[in-house]
């Protein structure tokens, strides 16, 4: 249970920094972007391990790196998918 709240703890602030490196105004609340993060914290945690990353005992800057880098993609691609499509007439 522990591990569940730290990811989600970890989502978030990924979700955050993301967000903060993203130019523009983005249309979605706090719980997409901790969704958001959360994806691209486990997205980071994966691709970190097929680059032979493994555990660490503290703060892994190349890791974050990853996450954040994942959350904004994701982030990218679901302002993508939700954006309203304006007529041209």
């Amino acid at each position: 249970m522990v591990q569940v709240i730290g990811t989600i703890v970890f989502g978030a602030v990924i979700g955050l920094i993301a967000r903060l490196l993203i130019p523009g105004k983005e249309s979605y609340g706090w719980v997409i972007t901790t969704i958001i993060g959360v994806l691209g914290a486990l997205v980071g945690y994966w691709l970190w391990g097929l680059l032979g990353g493994g555990d660490t005992f503290g703060i892994d800057v190349i890791r974050w790196a990853i996450s954040i880098a994942a959350a904004i993609v994701l982030s990218f691609a679901y302002s993508a998918v939700t954006r309203k499509k304006s007529k041209v007439d």
